[in-house]
């Protein structure tokens, strides 16, 4: 019964973690400083910009967010790697940003080929 239990639970936890996920597009930028949040400090390379979608007058500064690539947005067949990686939100994507969250470049390459430059992303906080 215990085993049953514990199953379920795990069953649970793993659908719940799926539903909360938000679908959007990334791409990826490599001009980290200065950001719009943190002015010249650097703030390392797993690091992100957001949209207006999410930028909130910038309330999401500082932000962690959980990002998984889901397919491709072009021709560039099977871009996805598999992995998820967690950014922080050190920036404000430009007016006419075509993505959700702009990653950054080493951010990017964890979860998807470079060279499709545009991904479809699934993306949770942290």
């Amino acid at each position: 019964m215990g085993k049953s239990i514990l199953v379920f639970s795990v069953v649970i936890v793993f659908l719940f973690s799926i539903a909360y996920a938000t679908s959007g597009i990334g791409t990826f930028y490599t001009t980290y400083i200065p950001s719009a949040c943190y002015k010249n400090t650097p703030e390392g390379v797993m690091i992100a910009a957001a949209s207006d979608t999410l930028w909130d007058n910038g309330r999401v500064c500082g932000k962690m967010f959980h990002v998984t690539c889901t397919g491709p947005r072009n021709p560039v067949p099977h871009p996805c790697t598999g992995k998820t990686v967690t950014v922080k939100i050190v920036d404000h994507c430009p007016a006419g940003c075509a993505s959700t969250i702009d990653l950054s470049f080493e951010a990017f390459s964890q979860i998807a080929n470079p060279v499709a430059g545009i991904i479809n992303i699934d993306y949770t906080p942290a």
